[in-house]
């Protein structure tokens, strides 16, 4: 018999619906292609939201994700939940509000908060923890740790 696995999760749902709470904030306009029959963003479309605020706040702090990569080090995500508060549609502009809410060595939360003229559309958060360029896990650099937290 193979023993059971059990799974650790690391992820900590503490979200803030409060736009006060983030410290960045990035549109996306919905494209028609990311909606479903019912004419509202399909729940797959928002994981890419995510992805693309996260893209644009490194690019912000001035560490574009490809520097990142360039010296060495990958974010992999671990960990992702979403939670569905109201539907965006076709061309509605989704605000996603990233922060860091966590950071202890090789791994970090990031928050997110959607929302649709100011109503919340969903929260959600990821863990990713750093690796290597071969894929092994390393502590974060301490100057990525402090860019992504601000000072201490």
């Amino acid at each position: 018999m193979v023993p059971r696995q059990t799974a650790t999760v690391r992820i900590e749902l503490d979200l803030s619906d409060d736009p006060a709470d983030y410290v960045f904030r990035h549109p996306v306009r919905v494209r028609f292609a990311e909606t479903d029959a019912m004419g509202v963003v399909h729940h797959s479309a928002y994981v890419p939201f995510l992805e693309e605020a996260r893209v644009e706040w490194l690019r912000a702090l001035g560490h574009p994700y490809s520097e990142l990569r360039d010296e060495g080090i990958e974010l992999a995500v671990l960990e992702l939940v979403v939670q569905y508060r109201r539907s965006a549609r076709f061309e509605d502009v989704v605000v996603v509000h990233t922060r860091v809410s966590r950071f202890r060595g090789a791994t970090f939360q990031i928050d997110y908060l959607l929302t649709v003229d100011g109503e919340v559309a969903a929260l959600g958060a990821t863990v990713h923890g750093v690796v290597d360029a071969a894929g092994r896990a390393t502590r974060a650099p301490a100057w990525f740790k402090q860019l992504m937290t601000g000072p201490s």
